[in-house]
This record gives structure tokens, C-alpha cells and sequence, in this order.
């Protein structure tokens, strides 16, 4: 995965990685490509032309679908059109809002999280999407064998779930997962909140999980404040009055428009490749920024504000540190591949991603 190598063989390989080694895709199938109007700014036009030509020199016939913002009705042409086509690729937020969907038998469907033709030709586009996806697995079981977790981050985030005390952590089988493929693959599966207790620190912005739509879905957290979690509940929140009390209220705004619970935190997830940057400065655009950046070991991604999957309200923390054990696997923002087996052996068997992870600690 050289830079040196010219941007028009690099956005090749990236785009080859997607449709084929992602989507699965062969010459003779049908692609549904499903675009959100750039003019909205969460994905490039030249990526989708880029990605629309790739596949048809491949040998795939391409169907292009543009879409505006998402609703939270969904938009009856899109449905039936993907029921038309082999795969359905998404450069849309709608396809995360069905990502726990029931996707029929035979039928692909993709969310892609590449915003530019930059991102495309980067190593978080060209990183083997089968190596990504073999570390995820390696990752997943490494979680759920854990007999104990502690989450922190510099902010004072303290929390820890046990099995010891009677509950599960996780289940020790295959987890549930979404239905959809991700592209890049950039995270590990959420791992259910239920048993975990301590204080989470809110900073920076509450955001929407993509699920639902509704106005004012982004709240400014002006000062840190803790939220006290009990079992992975939010039992309160502890820090400045006026901050606390608009967080209760968003919490509580939020759970009324979906008759939700509100204080369930539902699950969280860490990202898992480095290989991810984004132009889009944080507080130019909370939600795009959340939305891309949640695939770095740099943030830890809760879900809440609901007991389906995902929950309405997240937030991110920075360079946690998540201990299975008491040995690190995310410290600092970075995901040690070296301290566990079964990662290691992951990038034994895959060198090319050697080059996104340094050593253990």
C-alpha cells in the first residue's frame, strides 16, 4: 500500500477492495449504488462516479439512486429497487438506519464510509478488506473470552463490568451483529452495557446513533459531566448545574419522540482502524465527524437512549483505554494488536496490515 504508487492505481485498488473483496461483487451482477445529494456534504460526487465506473469496467451493471436526507419513513423506491439488484451499495444515511434489518437471502447490501476520492486512495480504503474483517473476528472472540473489562479515558471515565459478579459481560457465543456489510471495516461489535458500572465522562457532543431523525440531534457538552451508570443504566449526571440539567433534557426530549427509555445504555464499541482521517473538522459537523471517526482506536463509542439496538444518543470518548483482564487492548488511543493471541496471529497471517499498528504494550 505504497503512496508512492499513482493516485489513479491506488483509487483502483481501493475501489476493487469494495466492490469485490467487500461486496462480493462478479461480472454480470447488479449494482444498486445509492448516493445521498452531495450538496448535503457527507459524500463526494467524484467518489460516487469513480466507484459507478470501477464497477462497470469489471463487468457490473450499475443502477445509480440519489437520495436526499434521511426520514424516518423509508423511502418505498429505494426498498424496491434493492430488491432488484444483487448488492446495494450505500453512500447514504439511510442505509444505516436499517443496518440491523433483515436483508433477503441472495441480496448484499453495503454501507460505505468513505466520504472522498482521498479517502478511497488511503490506507483506510485500500486496507485488505478481508484482513480488516479476520482482525474484527479475532478481536470479537478475544472481547467476549474477557472474565473482566475496565474502560477508562483521561477525562476520569471509570467503568468496569464483571463476570464474577453473576452477570455476563458479553455472550460467549457469536454476538449479534448488524446485517449489512461495513466498508471499511472499522470496529468490533458492540458489546452489550447491561453489566457495566462506574462513571462515564460526557464531553464534546452528544449525537444521534443514524437510527431515528429528529431536530436538534446534536447537544454542545459545554463542561465535562459524569454520568453515574449502575448496570448500564445512567442512574444521574454529576458536574456543571446548567450543563447537567440540558443534558437531562435532551436525554429526556429525545426518549419522549420514540417512547424510549431514556437512561439505558445500550452497548459501546471501540474503532479498530488508524487508517481513517476526516476533513471535516469535529465542530464544523459533530454528526459527520462522529459518524467517520467512530472507526479509529482513538474513540470509544457509546449507544443510548433506548434498549433496541443502537439507542438514540452517543458519545465518544478519546484515547480510552479498555483493559480485558488488566491487559490493555486499546491504551491511549491505540489498539495493541501484540498484547493478545489471536490479533497477533490475525497480522501474521495478513503482513499488509502490519503497517497500521505499532507495537504492544
Amino acid at each position: 500500500m505504497m503512496m508512492t504508487e499513482p493516485l489513479s492505481d491506488r483509487l483502483e485498488q481501493g475501489a476493487r477492495n469494495l466492490l469485490i473483496d467487500c461486496a462480493g461483487l462478479v461480472p454480470g451482477d447488479s449494482l444498486l449504488l445509492v448516493h445521498e445529494d452531495a450538496a448535503l456534504g457527507w459524500w463526494q460526487a467524484e467518489l460516487v462516479d469513480t466507484l459507478a465506473a470501477a464497477a462497470e469496467r469489471l463487468g457490473i451493471r450499475v443502477r445509480r439512486m440519489q437520495t436526499g436526507p434521511p426520514g424516518n419513513q423509508r423511502d418505498p423506491a429505494v426498498v424496491d429497487a434493492t430488491s432488484e439488484h444483487d448488492c446495494t451499495l450505500f453512500l447514504a444515511r439511510i442505509g444505516d438506519q436499517d443496518r440491523f434489518g433483515t436483508v433477503p437471502p441472495g441480496q448484499r447490501r453495503v454501507m460505505c464510509y468513505l466520504r472522498d476520492l482521498s479517502m478511497l486512495a488511503s490506507s483506510f480504503g485500500r486496507a485488505p478488506y478481508p484482513a480488516m474483517k479476520a482482525l474484527k473476528i479475532a478481536l470479537d472472540r478475544t472481547i467476549r473470552r474477557a472474565d473482566r473489562i475496565d474502560i477508562t479515558c483521561p477525562l476520569g471515565t471509570r467503568l468496569s463490568a464483571s463476570r464474577a459478579g453473576g452477570g455476563e459481560i458479553a455472550d460467549r457465543d457469536e454476538p449479534p451483529d448488524v446485517s449489512i456489510l461495513r466498508f471499511p471495516m472499522g470496529i468490533v461489535s458492540p458489546v452489550p452495557a447491561a453489566e457495566f458500572s462506574g462513571r462515564a465522562v460526557v464531553a464534546r457532543y452528544l449525537t444521534p446513533t443514524g437510527s431515528a431523525v429528529y431536530d436538534s440531534p446534536v447537544l454542545k457538552v459545554e463542561s465535562p459531566v459524569e454520568a453515574i451508570i449502575e448496570h448500564g443504566r445512567i442512574s444521574g449526571f454529576e458536574g456543571d448545574a446548567g450543563q447537567v440539567e440540558a443534558i437531562d433534557a435532551h436525554y429526556r426530549r429525545v426518549a419522549r419522540l420514540f417512547d424510549l427509555d431514556p437512561f439505558v445504555v445500550h452497548s459501546w464499541h471501540a474503532g479498530i482502524h488508524p487508517g481513517v482521517s476526516c476533513a471535516i473538522e469535529e465542530d464544523e459537523n459533530p454528526q459527520l465527524w462522529g459518524h467517520t471517526m467512530f472507526n479509529h482506536p482513538r474513540y470509544l463509542h457509546f449507544h443510548s437512549c433506548g434498549s433496541n439496538p443502537p439507542g438514540e444518543i452517543s458519545w465518544m470518548p478519546s484515547d480510552p483505554c479498555v483493559r480485558l483482564d488488566g491487559v490493555p487492548l486499546w491504551k491511549d488511543g491505540r489498539l495493541l494488536v501484540d498484547n493478545f493471541a489471536a490479533a497477533r496471529d490475525c497480522l501474521a497471517q495478513w503482513p499488509e496490515l502490519r503497517a497500521l499498528y505499532g507495537g504492544g504494550d
